[in-house]
């Protein structure tokens, strides 16, 4: 499966992937997945919003009773020259747990589904989470239908261009009322893990985050024949603000990325009239962040009048943080401890496992998303370097397979008799 799926969506030049939302690399992504679910005899379907769902034990989400469901997956869209692992280890992992829980001869009580939400990474049209947030609710269909790309491209119509009806997006909380469960792998995205030695570990919550967008309004003009004095030029606004963003988030121990720009008229020798900016915030706390984000607001209208610019700050999207509920939390970490202790150790012996480590994130994620109406929970997989959203990211096929073997137990735990 892995092999299958690596060369879909990889960039020749950086080795990163560019698997956007309703393009052709996504669209290989998705038949991937369905023939993934076919070759398994699963009930593949998709819903409103674009979703893929495989079940085992149904026939479709209509044919499970309320809360019933137990249900994996992650994404397969990427970053702009993103990693392997982000999301696709999850939906990957999720078709070998099945396989795996086979391999044993369990007996599933409870429908279970592989899931792959579409959008998660938001890299096309900005905002993260578009597939599970629609599902959801907690993206109205008038504002998804106002989402547009950097070529001006709406939403429903990448949709409606990849084959999809557009008109038929919105909440979907009949589907979501069947979930009981929904149990996300994914690969850390940090070294917490690497620096315990444990391959597997569970998510406790997701810091609160959000993305802004800051428009520097200044005056066009010559660059060589414009003195210094006379410039009103809003990038040193930008620049000022940048740096002031990674002192307001060193001091506060939270996190402050400006990762995208735009500039116009984007002229070597010209001075811009307008410059853009995404600031990506994230802290552990409520508190924090919006101490964080007023600080580099603050500092960016204090240089901008100096400047002589103008600065407009728009929140675009903002996730709270995610309290992964405790029962299921705990209900993971006691089904892997059962399984540690039940499987025989060096020299033949069982018992005397480790306790599976509980360890927080500032990465968003789907089942973020959800665990506001679907108990939800989370596995991360060891990433030895914590480099993440780039080529470099990595795990060693041995944890990967650790991982696997870890969500078979949980999906046994939780659906098989």
């Amino acid at each position: 499966m892995w092999r299958d799926l690596a060369a879909i969506g990889r960039h020749s030049g950086t080795g990163g992937y560019r698997r956007y939302a309703w393009t052709g690399a996504d669209a290989d992504c998705r038949a991937w997945f369905a023939d993934q679910a076919r070759a398994r005899g699963l009930a593949y379907e998709v819903d409103r919003n674009g979703n893929q769902w495989a079940w085992l034990g149904a026939a479709s989400a209509a044919d499970v009773a309320a809360g019933d469901a137990v249900v994996t997956g992650s994404h397969l869209d990427s970053v702009p020259d993103g990693g392997a692992f982000d999301g696709p280890l999850g939906v990957v992992s999720s078709f070998a747990a099945l396989d795996e829980l086979r391999r044993r001869g369990a007996t599933p009580a409870k429908p279970l589904a592989v899931v792959n939400f579409g959008d998660e990474e938001g890299a096309r049209f900005g905002l993260a989470c578009v597939g599970s947030r629609l599902s959801a609710g907690q993206l109205t269909v008038e504002r998804a239908r106002e989402l547009r790309d950097a070529d001006g491209t709406t939403l429903p119509r990448a949709m409606e261009r990849a084959g999809y009806d557009p008109d038929a997006i919105g909440p979907d909380p009949d589907r979501l009322s069947r979930i009981g469960a929904f149990v996300e792998l994914h690969v850390e995205q940090g070294r917490a893990l690497d620096l315990s030695g444990d391959p597997v570990g569970i998510a406790s919550a997701i810091w609160p985050h959000g993305r802004w967008r800051f428009d520097f309004h200044g005056e066009a003009n010559h660059a060589g024949t414009t003195r210094l004095a006379d410039r009103r030029d809003p990038m040193l606004t930008y620049a000022a603000t940048v740096l002031a963003a990674r002192e307001r988030a060193e001091q506060a121990g939270a996190l402050a990325t400006f990762g995208k720009t735009s500039v116009e008229p984007n002229g070597v020798n010209a001075i811009p009239s307008l410059v853009r900016g995404w600031l990506d915030s994230r802290a552990a706390d409520q508190e924090t962040l919006d101490t964080v984000v007023a600080a580099i607001e603050r500092a960016a209208v204090e240089r901008a009048a100096q400047d002589g610019v103008d600065v407009r700050v728009t929140r675009e999207s903002f996730t709270p943080v995610v309290e992964f509920g405790h029962a299921l939390r705990d209900e993971l970490a006691k089904i892997l401890m059962r399984a540690a202790d039940s499987r025989p150790a060096a020299g033949g012996r069982t018992g005397g496992a480790r306790e599976v480590p509980v360890l927080g994130t500032g990465a968003g994620h789907d089942a973020g998303i959800l665990s506001a109406t679907v108990p939800t929970a989370m596995l991360f997989v060891r990433n030895p370097t914590g480099v993440s959203h780039s080529p470099a990211e990595h795990a060693a096929e041995n944890d990967c397979v650790a991982g696997v073997t870890a969500l078979a137990d949980v999906l046994e735990g939780l659906a098989c008799r």
